[in-house]
């Protein structure tokens, strides 16, 4: 049986339906060994995320995913100008709720399911409200949403198309999670967290086994926007299951991007701080990574710096710019992933770096 471990502590608990933080605060982690990646066997999966079931931590028998799963993964990998061939989005947005917040939902889902759980609460700036709620609904299991109050209307219609109930939060992205975390506790109920439940990244690592595949290897960099540090996370911890399967031979560079309005992480990096420190959110169209106190700040500063890559800042016009410009090449993305774009147009470099950006969530879904 699987266990978790405690980041900050080491403690390892037992994996029950209630338990989302260390005793001590901490976030948790999976106890597992690095998994063996036996591409032969890819191929007896559907041509999903669970393409790659047998890296994750479930009973190789489970066939819960099977009754879950609508179809999440495998978004396409395209050259974003023929001018530029060595640079890729991958499409992201082109997944069952519209953002890439659907890999995580969909496996954090199933392990829900898996447990027996009738309710789940999330809180979410709403791409993963959206996810879970579809993902609960795939499960007949109760859930209620917590967002802001001044959350795009089309987010919140979303989630209610799924079912789920809405608490709408005056206040910051903390304030509302902690709104969800006393419900959590109060109710003694499961909180399908994509920041706190580690099963969420067992999800997003995904992204980096289809990467593999697609390019038949790794890309040099990786432009990630980065708030909590879903997709972030994910990315890293799925090369580095490739790396240390001995299938890729370095690890690509993660670039990540924050809005110069909200950026823990990038002061945290550049004073060499192994946390990141609160800061005030002075308010963003990034409302996606709007996080002004991210909860696995030492784990995302880690994965920057182990690929020695780096964090990039950007202004509020340049990501309006950004969005304007992606759309004059095709790609219609909602604000906060326009940001990808943005840093890659700082970070460009003059060699041949092959740079994969995401391109995370719909333009529709924006405001």
């Amino acid at each position: 049986m699987n266990q978790f471990v405690c980041n900050s502590c080491g403690k390892k608990h037992d994996i029950t339906p209630t338990l989302w933080k260390c005793d001590c605060g901490g976030v948790l982690n999976i106890v597992k060994d690095t998994p063996k990646v036996d591409i032969s066997a890819w191929n007896n999966y559907p041509n999903s995320i669970w393409r790659y079931f047998e890296t994750m931590p479930f009973a190789k028998d489970s066939k819960t995913w099977q009754s879950v799963t609508m179809g999440e993964g495998q978004s396409p990998l395209i050259v974003l100008d023929p001018m530029e061939p060595n640079t890729y989005v991958k499409v992201d947005y082109m997944m069952p709720t519209l953002s890439f917040k659907d890999r995580g939902a969909a496996v954090l889902m199933t392990k829900a399911k898996e447990l027996g759980v009738s309710k789940v609460i999330a809180d979410s700036s709403g791409n993963a409200g959206t996810a879970i709620a579809a993902y609960a609904a795939r499960c007949n299991i109760a859930c209620d949403i917590y967002l802001s109050d001044e959350t795009s209307p089309k987010k919140i219609a979303q989630i209610k198309a799924h079912g789920a109930t809405i608490k709408a939060i005056r206040g910051t992205r903390e304030d509302i999670a902690a709104a969800a975390q006393k419900a959590v506790d109060e109710e003694k109920v499961f909180y399908a967290s994509h920041v706190y439940n580690p099963y969420f990244y067992e999800g997003t690592k995904t992204y980096a086994y289809e990467i593999y595949e697609q390019l038949n290897g790794a890309p040099d960099a990786l432009i990630v926007p980065v708030g909590n540090g879903t997709l972030l996370l994910g990315a890293y911890y799925g090369f580095k299951e490739l790396f240390e399967n001995g299938l890729i031979d370095k690890m690509p560079k993660i670039v990540a991007i924050q809005a110069v309005n909200c950026a823990p992480l990038v002061k945290a990096y550049e004073t060499g701080e192994e946390t990141a420190q609160p800061v005030t959110n002075k308010g963003t169209l990034a409302e996606g990574i709007a996080i002004a106190a991210p909860a696995r700040s030492q784990q995302i500063l880690e994965a920057v710096r182990n690929t020695n890559g780096t964090f990039i800042d950007i202004e509020e016009d340049e990501i309006l710019s950004a969005r304007t410009e992606l759309s004059d090449k095709g790609f219609y993305v909602e604000v906060t992933s326009a940001v990808n774009y943005a840093g890659y147009i700082k970070y460009k470099m003059a060699t041949e770096e092959k740079i994969i950006i995401p391109l995370c969530g719909a333009g529709i879904k924006s405001k």
